[in-house]
């Protein structure tokens, strides 16, 4: 019965090759667990909220697609021409029910499954994991349009060799597991590689951290080709201390900040324009408020990828740069990841 919180992963830099692992690409969507009572469906995230009213379309695939009692792992992706988009998916977490229809029609979503938890009145969770996968292929039935079965080897060469290819598909990295271990629930014993990069971005603003006396993220900024400023994400994970200390340290750049600051005008910004404060990806109704700062400093940030022209997750800091000049961050440095057919990966 549900809520059953998924298996967490660690992050590694390199592909592990420690013999009795099996990989498998890192899907970029929602991870949800997916619970099946005969003709009832239930899809729960990782964080135990339900996700069924946002993906009508897949409570009916999978009426097909699964035996009639079961429990499965796996990755809600949209899939597009040009790979997975998770900008479209995070539309589809609307409350109005007559968009999430419309939705789910214009960009229907696909179902990735990795994991078999529990089949008929059996509980798979202390089965290895080469038996649950087993399991996992007899009974999906993975030739229905929008229902994937996650490649798998047992040959580091082939993730290495996904990691690096498939990246321009829209996939984070390559996942490792034990093939002999048990399921264990909200524990970190897989192994993620996920791509990293550094960037230098300016500083334009902050937003507060939840206890409102400290800083919770830095407002980063790129320069497109039109010398245009845009807002392409946030540096977060910060410790409480250095939250404290960012406090002090850009006080100065507060000053008088929103004279001449590219974002003033936010609210009635050209849609082309990326700006913050317009909507929060994340969460619905989330509190956007930000301090603007004279975007006057550099700050090297470490993202994993770009996606719409903004980093896919949030960034962490590196360093502040004093040496560069705001002007000298532009999108040019980032790395452009060709696209990749997602019908490779699949055969």
């Amino acid at each position: 019965m549900p809520p059953v919180k998924p298996m967490l992963a660690k992050a590694v830099h390199e592909v592990p090759r420690t013999p009795g692992l099996s990989y498998e690409p890192k899907w970029d969507g929602f991870r949800c667990v997916v619970f099946r009572d005969g003709d009832e469906i239930e899809l729960g995230s990782r964080n135990d909220r339900p996700l069924t009213r946002y993906f009508p379309e897949l409570v009916e695939l999978l009426r097909e697609a699964l035996p009639r009692r079961c429990v499965v792992d796996g990755e809600i992706v949209i899939v597009t021409d040009a790979g997975l988009d998770f900008e479209v998916l995070q539309l589809r977490l609307h409350p109005a029910a007559s968009r999430v229809n419309k939705l789910a029609v214009q960009t229907p979503a696909s179902f990735v499954a990795f994991d078999l938890l529990a089949l008929d009145d059996r509980s798979l969770m202390d089965e290895p994991f080469g038996e649950r996968r087993r399991l996992l292929e007899s009974v999906l039935d993975d030739k229905l349009a929008r229902v994937h079965l996650t490649p798998l080897t047992t040959d580091p060469d082939v993730a290495q060799d996904w990691f690096t290819r498939f990246e321009g598909a829209g996939f984070d990295g390559v996942m490792a597991k034990p093939v002999d271990h048990p399921y264990e629930p909200d524990k970190r014993v897989m192994w993620k590689v996920k791509h990293e990069r550094t960037a230098d971005c300016v500083v334009a603003g902050f937003r507060w951290h939840k206890d409102g006396e400290s800083v919770g993220s830095l407002l980063l900024g790129l320069f497109d080709d039109r010398g245009t400023m845009h807002h392409v994400g946030v540096a977060t994970s910060f410790t409480a201390a250095r939250r404290r200390e960012l406090v002090t340290e850009l006080a100065p750049l507060r000053e008088n900040a929103l004279e001449d600051h590219p974002w003033r005008e936010w609210a009635q910004a050209h849609a082309e324009q990326r700006v913050p404060g317009a909507y929060s990806r994340w969460a619905v109704g989330k509190d956007l408020s930000w301090v603007p700062l004279r975007p006057e400093w550099v700050a090297e940030v470490r993202y994993e990828h770009v996606q719409g022209r903004r980093f896919r997750h949030g960034s962490r800091l590196v360093r502040f740069r004093h040496d560069r000049t705001p002007e000298s961050c532009t999108y040019a440095q980032l790395d452009e990841v060709a696209p990749a057919e997602l019908g490779l990966l699949f055969g």
